[in-house]
């Protein structure tokens, strides 16, 4: 299994990257700018899926709506530049370059509302991108490649469902944050699960040709991914922006990497002291999340102009108080 293609929300599908040896002159460039854009749609189709979530409409609604279909079509164009990355660039390049989608959706979700990101998202934006990047970084296989056999990717999707609907089970009677995030992380698992049997199914496409995409592990790749974008919408609702994106882009490649030694017997590039330190960085992430999830400072109580003074004003000028709002 590759992790390459998973440290996006959005990352179905799956490619071979290319020996850093290998590549052509100006391949690392174009690598880098692909990413980048994968990075940026995802982020948009974040962005996108959490206004929709702001509203009162049921979720059923949403998908009758212009707005959640383009969310769908950004997220779809996210895969296939990632892809795009890969194909140029080695995956120690374009692993990390994925946790941008988190640096660019803050920004651009603000923007939309004209407010500015609070300091203390910032931070949780940092510690986690920090965190993420070392973690991704670690948690590489020694050996990629491999896709899972029939039965294997039969007993992912068996476990992997169990794990989602213990998740959304719990997180029914959750307090809002903490049912964000379980939400989220369920969302991750559907995505990773549905990167693994991507490669499967694309293995027996190449195998056998249309027939290959005709079998019921295409049905429930289908499903997987249906399932984790209609759960990263569910933990958008009246939870933010910053704390449920930056949970799903966190527990994608945790899944994937437990897929990937339980199941290929795939080994960690790092080793033991490697392990200290994923975990060090999973501590740091998950410390940037607690941050993401915290609300917005209150924007500073409105400046007013004494009484004595507006009746004072100059003739053709406003009596009424003068009112600054400091921007969030």
């Amino acid at each position: 299994m590759n992790t390459g293609d998973l440290p996006t929300p959005g990352g179905l599908l799956a490619a071979a990257p290319l020996p850093a040896g290998d590549l052509p002159a100006g391949a690392l460039l174009i690598s880098v700018a692909l990413a980048v854009a994968s990075a940026g749609a995802y982020a948009l189709g974040a962005v996108l899926q959490q206004r929709l979530a702001a509203g009162p409409a049921p979720l059923l609604r949403l998908m009758t709506r212009r707005g959640w279909w383009y969310s769908v079509a950004l997220n779809g164009a996210g895969g296939l530049l990632h892809v795009g990355a890969l194909a140029y660039g080695p995956l120690s390049v374009v692993q990390p370059l994925g946790v941008l989608t988190l640096v660019l959706a803050l920004p651009i979700g603000a923007f939309l509302v004209g407010r500015r990101v609070a300091a203390v998202h910032w931070q949780g934006a940092l510690a986690t991108v920090a965190g993420l990047v070392v973690l991704l970084l670690l948690i590489a296989p020694a050996s990629g490649g491999e896709s899972l056999g029939t039965g294997g990717a039969w007993t992912v999707v068996a476990v992997a469902t169990a794990a989602v609907v213990t998740l959304c089970l719990l997180a029914r009677g959750a307090r809002p944050a903490l049912r964000a995030v379980l939400y989220a992380t369920a969302s991750g698992v559907s995505f990773a699960v549905a990167s693994a049997l991507t490669q499967t199914v694309t293995r027996r496409f190449a195998e056998d040709g249309t027939a290959g995409l005709l079998s019921p592990l295409s049905v429930a790749l289908a499903a997987m991914a249906t399932a984790g974008l209609l759960l990263s919408q569910v933990a958008y609702r009246g939870s933010g922006l910053g704390a449920p994106l930056a949970v799903v882009t966190l527990s994608n490649p945790v899944a994937s990497a437990v897929i990937g030694v339980t199941m290929l017997g795939e080994g960690s590039v790092a080793g033991f002291a490697g392990a200290l330190v994923a975990l060090a960085a999973a501590a740091l992430a998950a410390h940037g999340v607690v941050l993401l999830s915290r609300p917005a400072p209150a924007p500073a109580p409105p400046a007013t102009v004494p009484a004595g003074v507006a009746g004072h004003a100059e003739p053709g000028t406003a009596t009424g108080p003068a009112i600054i709002v400091a921007p969030v």
